[in-house]
C-alpha cells in the first residue's frame, strides 16, 4: 500500500517565507508511525509547487500510484491541497484523499460539504487516528470507519463526525522521525499558555502544554546531526516553559558534543540570565518573542498577557547572552489608530530589537477573532468558497481603511529601518570570557546581515557597509572570527583598499589557515597591486576548486607576461 503525505502549496506568496515554506513536524510524525507499522510512506514538500506545474503533479502522482495520499492543510493552503486532490481522483478514481492539519480541524464540515474529491477529514492530533484509518482502507473495511475515534467523512451524502480521539499524553511514545526523515524543524511540546485571540493553539491542543523528556528531544536532534545536519528551528510556541527542561537539554547537548546553531521562540516572560546562558552555550543564535504592540491597550484586547516591564527586560537580557532578539508585532488590529502606532514606534525605540517581522492582523478560523467576526458579519464558514487564503480583520472594521493599513505600516517600517543601525552600536554584551568566543560569532553574524543578508537590499537603512565594518570590528575585539575577517576583507576591497585588506586577511588566514574563503580572497588583494607571485599560492592551496582556479590562470598568465 502506497501513502503520499504532501504538504500542498500556498495561494499567494510570502514576503518571510521562510515562517511557513517547511513541511509542518506533524507530518514526519504521522510518516514515522506509519513507517513503524511498516507502510510505504513518502512525504512530499509541494509548496514551491502550484497550479501552473499541473504537469509536475501528474506526472509525479502516475509514477508513484499512491493508494491513500493525505494532505497536511495549514488553512491558507487548501486550494492547494483541493486542487492536487483534483488531480489525483482524475488520476485514479479510487484513490483516497484525507485532509488532515489545523486548517482541516476547525473547517472539517465546510470541506467535506463542499468538495467531494476529499474522503476524510483527521482532526487534531492525527499520528494514531491516520493510522486506523489506513488499516480500515487497506483492508476495506469500511464499516469500521464508524469506530475510528478522530475523524469526519460522509455518510448517505451528510457530513459525520466520530467521538474526539484522545490526546497522547506521553509524547515520548511516538516514534521519533529522525529515524526516517531529514528536517530542521523540531519541537519539544505541544500546546501554549497563552490564550490570544489570533492564535488557534489554544483551540488545536487545549491549554495544557505537554513535554518530550529532555533524552528524546536530544536524541532526535543528534540523529539528524550525524546526517550533516546541523541548523534547527526549535518550533514550540513557547520553548523556555520550563527553564530545569530547558538547561538540562543546553547541557546534553554541549555534553555531547553537537555543534549545532538553532533558534527558538519565547514569551518575554519566561527568560532570565540562567536559561539565556545555557541556550548560547549550546548554541542558540536568535529568540523571537512575541510583542504584538507597543499600546497595552492593543496588546489586552488581543489577550496578549504580558506587561511592557518584561517585554523592557526580555530585549535588554537577550542580546547581552550575545543572542538575537527578534520581534513580532501585528498591526491593524481593533482600536488601532496612529497614537498606538506611534505607541509602538516608541517601545521599539526602548528595547532595540535587531530583527522584527510585521504582520497586519488576520482572521483565521479556529480563533477567537474568527467566532467574533462571523457573529458580528453574520457569515458562516462559507466566505471560504472564495479562493482567498484569509480574512485581514481591518475589511470588517468601519474605523480602519486599507490606506491607512498601509500607511501604519509604512510607518512602522520605515522607522525602524533607519534606526536600526543604531540600535547595534548600543548593544551590550556581559563581560564574561566563557561566552568571548560566542560574542564574536554574535557580532559577525549581525555584521553579515548588513552585508549580505536580510538587510543588505534595504534602501531605508543607510552606510550598510560601515555599519557592517564596525560590527565585524567589534566581533574581533572579542575572539578571532573567520567570518569579520572575511567580511572586513572584502568591504576594504569594495572600497579600493588592497593594503588594508591583505592585512586584514593575512591575520584571518593565519588563525584559519584552511578557509578557502579568506585564502581565495587574500589572493584577490594581492592580485589587484599586482603582487602576483604573492597571490598565487593561496590559490594553489585550493586548485582543485572552479573558483581557484580561474584566478591561478589569471597569475599565470599576468606572471608569464612579465617575463617577455
Amino acid at each position: 500500500m502506497k501513502i503520499l503525505l504532501i504538504y500542498p502549496y500556498f495561494l499567494e506568496d510570502r514576503v518571510h517565507e521562510e515562517e511557513i515554506s517547511v513541511v509542518p513536524m506533524g507530518v514526519y510524525y504521522v510518516g514515522a508511525v506509519l513507517k513503524e507499522n511498516n507502510y510505504d510512506v513518502e512525504i512530499l514538500n509541494w509548496h514551491k509547487v502550484n497550479k501552473a506545474s499541473c504537469d509536475v503533479i501528474k506526472e509525479t502522482l502516475i509514477e508513484k500510484k499512491p493508494d491513500v495520499i493525505g494532505f497536511s492543510i495549514m488553512h491558507a493552503n487548501r486550494w492547494g491541497g483541493i486542487e492536487i486532490a483534483r488531480i489525483a481522483k482524475q488520476i485514479d478514481p479510487k484513490v483516497k484523499i484525507v485532509f488532515g492539519g489545523i486548517g482541516t480541524t476547525f473547517l472539517w464540515k465546510h470541506l467535506l460539504k463542499h468538495f467531494k474529491e476529499i474522503d476524510y477529514a483527521v482532526l487534531g492530533e492525527g499520528e494514531y487516528t491516520f493510522l486506523n484509518l489506513i488499516k480500515c482502507i487497506e483492508k476495506h473495511n469500511y464499516k469500521k470507519i464508524k469506530d475510528i475515534k478522530g475523524i469526519a467523512y460522509r455518510k448517505k451524502n451528510k457530513v459525520v463526525k466520530t467521538k474526539p480521539a484522545e490526546i497522547i499524553h506521553n509524547l515520548d511514545k511516538l516514534p521519533m522521525p529522525a529515524k526516517y526523515f531529514n528536517y530542521q524543524h523540531v519541537s519539544l511540546t505541544r500546546g501554549c499558555p497563552g490564550n490570544c485571540t489570533f492564535c488557534g493553539s489554544p483551540q488545536l491542543w487545549g491549554h495544557k502544554v505537554r513535554f518530550h523528556s529532555p533524552d528524546y528531544f536530544v536524541n532526535q536532534i543528534e540523529l539528524l546531526f550525524k546526517k550533516g545536519i546541523t541548523f534547527f528551528y526549535f518550533s514550540d510556541d513557547t520553548f523556555t516553559l520550563k527553564k530545569d527542561i530547558v538547561i538540562e537539554i543546553c547541557k546534553k547537548i554541549l555534553n555531547r558534543e553537537l555543534k549545532i546553531v538553532w533558534v527558538a521562540i519565547s514569551r518575554v516572560n519566561y527568560v532570565n540570565d540562567e536559561v539565556l546562558y545555557w541556550m548560547r552555550k549550546a548554541g542558540c543564535i536568535q529568540i523571537s518573542y512575541g510583542v504584538e504592540s507597543g499600546s497595552e491597550k492593543i496588546r489586552k484586547i488581543l489577550n496578549k498577557n504580558i506587561k511592557t516591564d518584561q517585554i523592557k527586560k526580555a530585549f535588554a537580557l537577550t542580546p547581552r547572552y550575545g543572542i538575537m532578539a527578534r520581534a513580532y508585532f501585528i498591526y491593524g488590529c481593533q482600536g488601532e489608530s496612529w497614537d498606538t502606532i506611534q505607541d509602538t514606534i516608541d517601545l521599539i525605540h526602548e528595547i532595540k530589537p535587531l530583527s522584527i517581522i510585521f504582520y497586519i492582523l488576520d482572521i483565521f478560523p479556529g480563533t477567537a477573532l474568527y467566532s467574533d467576526f462571523k457573529k458580528k458579519c453574520k457569515i458562516t464558514d462559507d466566505i471560504w468558497l472564495k479562493r482567498i487564503e484569509d480574512i485581514i480583520y481591518f475589511q470588517s472594521d468601519p474605523d480602519l481603511s486599507q490606506d491607512m493599513i498601509l500607511a501604519f505600516g509604512q510607518k512602522l517600517r520605515m522607522n525602524y529601518y533607519e534606526n536600526l543601525a543604531g540600535f547595534t552600536d548600543d548593544i551590550e554584551v556581559i563581560d564574561d570570557k566563557e561566552l568571548y568566543e560566542l560574542h564574536a560569532d554574535f557580532f559577525s553574524r549581525l555584521g553579515m546581515t548588513f552585508d549580505y543578508g536580510d538587510y543588505a537590499n534595504i534602501e531605508a537603512i543607510k552606510d550598510k557597509d560601515r555599519v557592517a565594518e564596525r560590527l565585524y570590528k567589534k566581533s574581533l575585539d572579542y575572539h578571532p572570527d573567520q567570518r569579520s575577517f572575511l567580511g572586513l576583507g572584502i568591504i576594504k576591497q569594495k572600497m579600493g583598499e588592497y593594503i588594508q585588506s591583505a592585512k586584514i586577511l593575512s591575520e584571518g588566514v593565519e588563525h584559519f589557515p584552511e578557509s578557502e574563503q579568506l585564502n581565495i580572497c587574500l589572493g584577490i588583494s594581492y592580485l589587484n597591486l599586482r603582487e602576483y607571485n604573492k597571490a598565487l599560492p593561496y590559490f594553489l592551496k585550493f586548485k582543485d576548486s572552479k573558483e581557484a582556479n580561474y584566478y591561478i590562470t589569471a597569475c599565470n598568465e599576468a606572471l608569464g607576461i612579465s617575463k617577455i
